[in-house]
């Protein structure tokens, strides 16, 4: 007689999490990496802001490879303390899918704004900043949690969009020295990754954490 097969359990689902799943671990990164961008805008300001000039040039070939830099340079002390917090805030929250998965979202977020950034800032102008990349995660955590029907996201979501929504208007032109456009871009970037991970995400569907 065939014995009636058991179902084997279905792996908790990456995206109803709303924390890292190695908490601590996440906390170290997103500290050396905050620590990472203190040392760089200190040799910046030791050296007389030499280093602002690696930012996204707007179509500049030379200025491409701002993509990569501009975001780990900032246009002094105060520019990177108002982006310290949810720097930490929003990358720590969004490793909730794990490691591999941050860093692959945030490389969308990253190179993908950057690249629009260079293609439609107006012409030979200097972008630099974390703020793209920090609206991106804002963005993917406000919306990932509606693409996976996941309760505890969408609840993640509300709470931040209370605390946090008031930086939505900084993708609005209008504000002289603020790059609209890399916050702009960074956030439909991050709405993009939400999807994505909500899609490899879905039963049956095989995902890999760290």
């Amino acid at each position: 007689m065939a014995l009636p097969q058991v179902p084997s359990p279905t792996p908790p689902r990456t995206i109803a999490r709303i924390i890292p799943p190695h908490p601590l671990r996440a906390a170290v990164i997103m500290l050396m990496f905050t620590a990472a961008l203190y040392v760089l805008e200190a040799v910046d300001q030791a050296t007389g802001e030499t280093l602002d000039d690696d930012g996204i040039i707007a179509r500049n070939v030379d200025g491409l490879w701002g993509i990569v830099w501009a975001p780990l340079l900032h246009g002094g002390w105060f520019h990177l303390w108002a982006n310290t917090v949810p720097f930490l805030v929003f990358g720590w929250l969004a490793m909730a899918g794990g490691l591999r998965q941050w860093i692959g979202v945030t490389a969308l977020i990253w190179v993908g704004s950057g690249l629009l950034v260079w293609l439609t800032a107006p012409s030979l102008s200097s972008t630099i900043g974390m703020s793209g990349v920090i609206f991106g995660w804002l963005l993917f955590l406000l919306v990932r949690g509606f693409f996976a029907r996941s309760g505890r996201q969408i609840a993640l979501g509300v709470v931040l969009l209370l605390f946090e929504g008031g930086m939505l208007f900084g993708v609005l032109p209008g504000t002289p020295g603020v790059s609209w456009q890399a916050h702009l871009f960074g956030a439909l970037f991050g709405v993009l990754a939400a999807w994505i991970v909500a899609r490899a995400d879905r039963p049956g569907t095989r995902t890999i954490t760290v």
